[in-house]
């Protein structure tokens, strides 16, 4: 206890780094205000205390590209020592800055983004975790076909700027003639109408279900996705359990929670002096499979028991 005082003074005395973080969702939405507090726990957990020996300067895209620039040239310009980017941030972040040191997090496709060299040898300023490999999109497809048997059509909602909405798209497509059932794009945009119109358009037809991609702009319209889901009694699939506990029928992705508590491992290294261009690109390790009980009795479907035994969280 005596010696308390002193170590408070010599905390007070550490040097304040500085980390920039860009979410690439809106700051009210709670899907990433959880995952930013699971990244500053992570940072508690390895002695970084925002406010005492580090300051973390957080914006918000909104799912917004003029928006995602816009922030990225506005952290580079408060000279951080390292960015966390979030997801479709990671590109304009890189545009803004090739020294700065950046750790990507939920970002699909790095090396065919261009973001790194390789996942072994990211070899520039930037390095972090990968949302998935491709094959886990050929997994929505069989699961869409096991919870819903009499679905033969499934319109995939992707976002068609991103390299990844259309790796995505390419794997489903070459796996669902397998399983039975036809898949067609609906392109996402910042145009929730164009979303609706889509969506209504293709129910008209009947037997279909929905397979919704893993993009921002898939956050962005997560409520008028899951609401026209239920209005037009379309089974869907999610990369994210945020959609299930709102409401939507099943998902099965990796947890990406546990993404942001790996992401502050590697923030802490780099702070510590590594560099990013040595430091591997990591796939996930935890998956998760969650089922909404309550929707699947919406949609009149019996869901399997071989299903809900392999199913990490049930909602009733």
């Amino acid at each position: 206890m005596a010696a308390w005082p002193l170590a408070a003074l010599a905390q007070q005395g550490e040097p304040m780094r500085r980390i920039g973080v860009l979410m690439s969702q809106a700051a009210d939405d709670p899907l990433l205000r959880g995952r930013a507090k699971a990244f500053q726990q992570g940072l508690q957990q390895l002695g970084w205390i925002d406010g005492r020996n580090v300051r973390i300067d957080y914006r918000w895209a909104a799912g917004n590209v003029e928006n995602s620039r816009k922030y990225a040239a506005e952290l580079v310009a408060l000279a951080p020592d390292v960015i966390l980017a979030v997801g479709a941030a990671t590109g304009p972040v890189l545009q803004a800055t090739r020294t700065v040191p950046i750790v990507f997090t939920i970002t699909s496709d790095p090396v065919g983004s261009g973001f790194v060299n390789s996942l072994s040898r990211p070899g520039g300023n930037a390095t972090g975790f990968m949302l998935f490999e491709y094959s886990l999109s050929a997994k929505w497809v069989e699961l869409l076909k096991e919870i819903a048997p009499g679905v033969t059509r499934a319109a995939v909602l992707r976002d068609p700027a991103l390299t990844s909405g259309i790796g995505q798209f390419s794997v489903i497509q070459s796996v669902a003639p397998s399983v039975g059932v036809d898949v067609s794009p609906i392109n996402l945009t910042a145009d929730a109408n164009e979303a609706e119109q889509s969506v209504s358009a293709f129910a008209r037809l009947g037997y279909g279900g929905l397979i919704v991609a893993a993009s921002a702009l898939s956050n962005v319209h997560r409520d008028l996705i899951i609401a026209l889901a239920a209005r037009h009694k379309l089974p869907a699939v999610y990369i994210d359990r945020i959609f299930v506990t709102d409401g939507g029928l099943i998902c099965y992705g990796p947890d990406q929670i546990d993404q942001f508590r790996r992401a502050a491992a590697y923030v802490d290294r780099i702070l510590k002096g590594e560099k990013p261009a040595d430091m591997p690109v990591q796939a996930p390790t935890k998956y998760e499979l969650v089922i909404n009980l309550k929707t699947a009795k919406a949609l009149g479907l019996d869901v399997p028991h071989s299903l809900l035994a392999r199913a990490d969280e049930v909602i009733e």
